[in-house]
């Protein structure tokens, strides 16, 4: 990631300043609609009003209007990264036979999931996890290639105002989540977890722009962007460059789990998390509204393979990403219905693997999609790509595999490898994660 953010940022100091224009967005969530400049997409012209002055035309389109939604798919996506599971690789039960605190479990446990077996009266547990997410795709469409047509304000098919600006679009968002977890066996059979993320935000958006003359045809004096190298300083083609980074504590998250079943190596457990919202929304470094998330986690172990199974509800309240950042209008983040489903191997008693499936049912959330849109007038028709918005449900789900190693008496080192299984919402090819494992 950094070096595409070396190489944009070497763009805008080599382009000549009248091909490019780059800016820093006062926040993430306004990166999208501040890009192009606080009036919109502007174009020249040399063409006089009646009043005299000359014609500065504004040119409107849902990549501005709309694309902030891209908030939301952002700040679904932070709702929906799964926190590694706070509860330790270490399972203890009391041998009154001895005594004394004896393992419950021959492997140590899920990463992204969670087992049914709470880590026992009085004993602590202590993780970190760094996860590294760089998204390629939001519903299928690359993120390298996003098409947005830009329409002149009060659009006709008349001469003057049926001239349209093609743009094609690169977007870079990646979000990198460092979370430490403190885990307390209160009972028991029942204990509560604080998750602490520190999270960093990196968000750009590089913007070619060319302005398709399908009305006013080769007069170049009625639309064109300022360009000295261009014959008469009128250019038919602009680039535009924004980009940004935030880094600070995100959402805090407060669980309790307690078992309610356990026969032989079989458990079911029920919880609830409560996620605070204390990270930035304004730099997407968290929802910027409260969730609560019920869940229950069955698990089981027979010989090496553990097999284990979760399902829970994510209530999200409002947000202003849900709304409008600039009014402080407020809106609903999605719902969403989650479950994993997997197994932790026991290779020996120092290693285990993990494998898992993870998903979500988003409800009722803005989907990205293109469509072909042709533009008409008097001097042609440009046959072009746009794109949309519109209020759907969807699955999305991956896959992760990764593995918990025994290094040293009660310490885990963790790695984990997450990938997409489909195109729903906002999707990375492979998110790495590594981390440790302490328990007292």
């Amino acid at each position: 990631m950094v070096p595409r953010v070396l190489l944009f940022g070497a763009l805008g100091v080599l382009i000549p300043a009248s091909l490019a224009a780059q800016s820093r967005p006062a926040s993430l969530s306004t990166l999208f609609e501040d890009v192009f400049g606080p009036n919109g997409l502007v174009v020249s012209s040399d063409e006089v009003q009646l009043d005299g002055t000359n014609h500065a035309a504004h040119f409107n389109s849902s990549f501005q209007s709309d694309f902030r939604l891209m908030n939301v798919a952002l700040a679904t996506q932070l709702t929906t990264v799964p926190v590694p599971s706070p509860a330790s690789g270490f399972i203890y039960k009391f041998d009154s036979t001895t005594g004394t605190f004896v393992r419950a479990t021959r492997s140590f446990g899920p990463i992204l999931a969670d087992r049914a077996e709470t880590i026992g009266r009085d004993r602590i547990a202590f993780s970190f996890n760094e996860q590294v997410f760089s998204f390629d795709r939001l519903d299928g469409v690359a993120l390298s290639s996003i098409p947005a047509v830009f329409r002149h304000d009060a659009y006709q098919s008349t001469a003057g105002r049926s001239d349209v600006i093609s743009t094609m679009n690169t977007v870079r968002a990646s979000v990198t989540q460092f979370t430490g977890a403190l885990t307390y066996g209160v009972l028991e059979r029942f204990d509560v977890s604080l998750a602490v993320p520190v999270v960093r935000t990196r968000l750009s958006l590089l913007s070619n722009a060319t302005v398709q003359r399908v009305g006013t045809g080769s007069n170049l004096q009625v639309h064109y962007f300022r360009d000295d190298a261009a014959p008469g300083g009128h250019g038919t083609a602009r680039q535009f460059f924004a980009d940004g980074s935030a880094a600070g504590i995100g959402d805090l998250l407060v669980r309790a789990k307690g078992t309610l079943m356990r026969e032989g190596t079989r458990a079911l457990a029920a919880g609830l998390d409560l996620r605070i919202p204390t990270g930035d929304e304004e730099n997407l470094l968290g929802a910027g509204g409260p969730g609560v998330r019920p869940f229950v986690a069955f698990s089981g172990t027979f010989g090496r393979v553990a097999p284990h199974a979760n399902l829970a509800y994510q209530w999200n309240g409002s947000s202003r990403l849900g709304g409008d950042i600039r009014t402080g209008q407020t809106g609903d983040l999605p719902d969403q219905f989650i479950y994993a489903v997997g197994s932790d191997i026991s290779v020996n008693p120092r290693l285990s693997l993990v494998l898992d499936l993870v998903g979500q049912h988003v409800i009722s959330a803005p989907r990205l999609s293109t469509f072909a849109f042709a533009a008409t007038g008097p001097s042609g028709t440009a046959a072009l790509q746009d794109l949309r918005f519109q209020n759907a449900s969807y699955w999305g789900s991956s896959g992760a595999v990764g593995a918990k190693l025994n290094v040293a008496p009660r310490i885990l080192i963790n790695f984990n490898l997450r990938f997409a299984l489909n195109d729903g919402g906002l999707t990375d090819r492979v998110s790495p994660l590594i981390g440790a494992e302490f328990a007292f």
